[in-house]
């Protein structure tokens, strides 16, 4: 992605955002979402609800966020790190 010219600071959400989207982008917008769930996010854009969008993002990060946790506590235990050998030290 270029990077932008002007000079206002770049937004690291945002650059992060299009990666995924140029990753991810294709596989996502294959996955249908929950019956009407499209035309209720449409009615809140052309109404401008700005403040249930961003709750629908914040709900969305959170949850993303938890399951995330939890499925990592949930592999701490299963993941071993190696671990140097031990010398044997003679006194």
């Amino acid at each position: 992605m270029p990077k932008s010219t002007t000079s206002t600071p770049a937004n690291p959400y945002a650059e992060w955002f299009e990666q995924l989207r140029a990753e991810y982008g294709e596989q996502l917008g294959a996955m249908p979402l929950p019956d009407g769930l499209p035309e209720h996010l449409r009615g809140l854009i052309e109404r401008g609800d700005e403040e249930a969008i961003q709750f629908m993002v914040k709900l969305a990060w959170q949850l993303g966020a938890q399951v995330g946790y939890a499925a990592g506590r949930r592999e701490e235990g299963r993941v071993q790190m190696p671990q140097p050998p031990r010398s044997k030290v003679q006194a």
